[in-house]
């Protein structure tokens, strides 16, 4: 079915039919560099380092009051991002400005990585920090739905799942890298590189200037290298800003009517890409309460983790060329469902135990995320990568709470915190019930 003129329904041409025959290998490394690059704000920021310091320094206001307004400033940009991700991506679309609001999007996450410098650990500085993260947060996200968009212009229909799992990879190698050289050289020693020590949080403030670097050196080859969209999305007819929504209430009941693939497979990740996300926001929390982890050894396992992770996903991107996306997730969960188990049912071993099953679970976690996103690039109508990716962002934040309520109830059942490792892989199990009767095998 072609475009109504005028009408701005949209076309039901696969997206990958728009996809170009052959891509140089320069433009797929253009790409995947800007996945290594952006690790620094997930590990960096996010993760491992300035929302620890927001709620451990003393300076801040005492941890259990700062985490819990870390919680709600998430919560906030959270929302915004559900409420605004669709209509910024089909925008993007629509405009041909694909790669430009990319480069935007990305650099308003550099200079607010940059900003956080500022933040001392000071209780008059403590809303300064969050407004900062939450922000970031937004962008990062709004950066990440261009980008996403970008896969089927720079991969060809036999190659999308690698080039998938090479970004992904990317992304956990590059981040882990950045972590170490800001932890080692800043974070760890009582005098880091340049004499920089922890004395007003300057080994953290600093690390987020390193980390603004990083992104914003490594974000510069996808804006040179790849093409600016200019497929059937671009030449929809223009409209307003509040317009969009009721564009984009449209085109949900055209996906629906003609795409219900796209629909239900929207469903079932968000709820399996929550457990995924469950794996690693409670792992380390684990480790340390259940299996008896130093921080040292947490971090260890942390950068061990992320290592098997990013080589599996690059790996396994191959196997997702060649038998399909579809079958990729399917063995991922039910290797993260039997290597969660055996975490749950063999505690007692200790951290042995946690060491061999755990990074079992880093090893299926990567490929089931890069295999999500290939599986949706592969059903996407045309013209329509940008929308449908914000609605991929949009049903993920809206079941975010799956996995740590899941956590918490099994926790309080179980009177353990181990317990809460089977709430984890319930979420996962859902969402492979869910996942398992979606659309027919994709052709690859």
């Amino acid at each position: 079915m072609s475009e109504l003129a005028g009408s701005g329904a949209p076309t039901l041409v696969p997206a990958l039919a728009e996809a170009p025959a052959a891509v140089p290998k320069r433009i797929v490394l253009a790409w995947g560099l800007w996945d290594w690059g952006s690790a620094s704000f997930n590990a960096v920021v996010t993760t491992f380092v300035f929302t620890v310091y927001l709620t451990t320094a003393e300076g801040f206001g005492g941890e259990t009051v700062v985490s819990a307004q870390l919680g709600w400033a998430l919560a906030g940009a959270g929302l915004l991002i559900a409420l605004l991700a669709p209509v910024t991506g089909q925008r993007s679309d629509s405009s041909g400005r694909r790669k430009f609001w990319l480069g935007v999007n990305t650099y308003i996450v550099v200079a607010i990585t940059a900003a956080l410098f500022f933040v001392q650990p000071e209780q008059n500085y403590l809303w300064l920090g969050l407004l900062l993260v939450a922000a970031g947060n937004v962008f990062f996200e709004f950066a990440g739905v261009n980008y996403n968009a970008m896969l089927a212009q720079i991969s060809t229909p036999k190659t999308l799942g690698r080039v998938s799992g090479f970004g992904w990879g990317m992304g956990y190698i590059g981040g882990i890298v950045l972590l170490l050289v800001v932890y080692f050289g800043f974070i760890s020693p009582d005098v880091g590189l340049f004499g920089v020590t922890g004395d007003d949080g300057m080994d953290v403030r600093v690390s987020m200037l390193i980390a603004a670097a990083w992104f914003g050196i490594f974000a510069l080859p996808v804006l040179f290298a790849v093409p600016e969209y200019k497929g059937v999305g671009a030449r929809r007819e223009k409209v307003g800003f509040f317009a969009s929504y009721g564009r984009l209430a449209g085109d949900i009941r055209h996906l629906w009517r003609d795409s219900r693939t796209t629909v239900y497979f929207l469903f079932a990740s968000a709820v399996f890409r929550d457990g995924l996300a469950g794996v690693f926001t409670f792992g380390g929390v684990l480790a340390a309460g259940s299996f008896g982890f130093s921080p040292g050894e947490v971090i260890i396992f942390a950068i061990a983790a992320n290592v098997v992770a990013g080589i599996s996903t690059i790996t396994v991107g191959l196997l997702d060329d060649k038998v399909g996306p579809k079958p990729v997730i399917i063995v991922a969960l039910i290797g993260i469902v039997i290597a969660g188990l055996a975490v749950f049912f063999l505690h007692d071993g200790g951290q042995t135990v946690f060491w061999i099953f755990g990074l079992a679970l880093c090893l299926f976690v990567g490929p089931a995320q890069s295999a999500s996103r290939s599986y949706l690039a592969r059903v996407i109508p045309a013209g329509r990568e940008g929308e449908v990716f914000g609605l991929y962002a949009t049903t993920g934040r809206a079941v975010s709470f799956l996995a740590p309520t899941a956590f918490a109830i099994c926790v309080t059942i179980g009177g353990a915190q181990y317990w809460g490792i089977l709430g984890i892989i319930i979420v996962v199990l859902i969402g492979l019930a869910l996942l398992i009767p979606v659309g027919r095998r994709l052709k690859h």
